[in-house]
């Protein structure tokens, strides 16, 4: 009872509160009872109350606002509240399932009609799919089991702390992004070769946060999508057929046009390699040891085993032939002359050649045949 927004008492029985109708019935009849005694004062109905409250049939009287009833009404109407929504709740759990099974049903069907034509996007709308599916189940479920809830509702309470989980997964939001356009423009394919910065190898999977190659030497590595979106990538099977180069290099008294043709020679030789576009072989340089010629071939197809196998049976076609023919494969060297300055011969281009020819006209002569004081030579 509240007199003069003071609490007096509360009802209790030993079967439990009573309910707010009953509790106030209760309560308003005994101060009726109160008001009809010929000496009753309102100024003494606390003490009498307090005096008294043992006549209550109903129960006992507690002053002490410091007990339980508060939170056994809470729990009681938590109960209550319980009760009433099973229902929605047990027709929300039926309705995510159909969802769940709907949301299976669309995955598998669009990765039937897309892996026929484009694998990588078929798996990407897939999961895309299944993902939105559930994210509906979930909105659905929630607006039965809680009829007052909308999704306006949702996106009113993240308010700022959407930006802030914005900000914190700033990253894994570029790599989805970088990864949906990667599956949709298809640079590169699921078994394709490639070569990023120092790893190459061959693409296992292409998922909407990273992309995993396995090298050639059987180790697997993850690299972000948004690394390969934004930086050059290397695709060494974009095409059916790969060029592959080697430099051979030749003495420089052999004859360049003899090389050039006992390389094409030996290289049309070699099977896996292909004649249309024909191989070819280049003068590229003229070393400081030897004449370097680059020979040029075509194969196909143009994965790495093909081309370290074609590559090595090349190489050594090129050095045999060259070798049965005479035509020397210098190592690099280098000539170091010393000049003795009390030789007769000493700068004499006639007798003493420095890596390069005397030439057929005249030469200066040398120092031994000028006289001291003449520019002419003597005689």
């Amino acid at each position: 009872m509240v007199l003069r927004a003071d609490t007096l008492f509360r009802v209790y029985t030993k079967l439990g509160p009573f309910l707010p109708r009953e509790r106030a019935a209760l309560i308003a009849e005994k101060v009726k009872r109160l008001e009809t005694r010929p000496n009753f004062r309102p100024d003494s109905l606390r003490l009498y109350l307090a005096n008294k409250s043992s006549n209550f049939p109903c129960g006992h009287v507690c002053q002490s606002t410091m007990d339980f009833s508060l939170a056994w009404q809470k729990l009681h109407q938590i109960g209550r509240d319980l009760m009433l929504a099973l229902p929605n709740i047990g027709f929300g759990l039926v309705v995510f399932a159909v969802f769940i099974v709907v949301a299976r049903g669309v995955r598998l069907l669009v990765l039937r009609i897309t892996s026929h034509r484009r694998p990588s996007l078929g798996r990407l709308l897939s999961r895309l799919s299944y993902v939105g599916m559930l994210i509906l189940a979930v909105l659905v479920t929630a607006t039965i089991v809680l009829p007052g809830f909308t999704p306006t509702s949702l996106i009113s309470a993240l308010g700022v702390g959407g930006i802030a989980i914005g900000f914190a997964f700033k990253d894994i939001f570029q790599n989805f992004l970088a990864g949906i356009l990667l599956l949709l423009t298809e640079p590169f394919q699921i078994g394709d070769q490639i070569k990023y910065k120092d790893f190459e190898g061959t693409v296992e999977d292409i998922q909407t946060r990273a992309t995993a190659i396995k090298t050639y030497d059987g180790r697997r590595v993850i690299i972000p999508n948004a690394e390969l979106f934004t930086n050059a990538v290397t695709v060494n099977t974009a095409y059916d057929k790969r060029r592959l180069q080697y430099d051979v290099g030749i003495g420089y008294g052999d004859d360049i046009a003899t090389a050039r043709k006992l390389i094409i020679e030996a290289i049309k030789g070699v099977d896996g390699v292909l004649t249309d576009p024909a191989p070819e072989a280049i003068v590229v340089d003229l070393a400081g040891s030897s004449v370097n010629i680059r020979a040029r071939w075509w194969v196909d197809p143009p994965r790495q085993a093909d081309v370290l196998d074609a590559q090595d049976r090349v190489l050594e076609a090129i050095k045999n032939k060259l070798s049965e023919n005479g035509i020397d494969l210098p190592f690099p060297t280098q000539q170091i002359l010393f000049h003795n300055q009390t030789e007769a011969t000493d700068g004499n281009r006639r007798q003493q050649r420095e890596g390069w020819p005397a030439g057929k006209g005249d030469v200066p002569p040398a120092r031994a045949e000028v006289a001291p004081g003449d520019t002419q030579p003597a005689g």
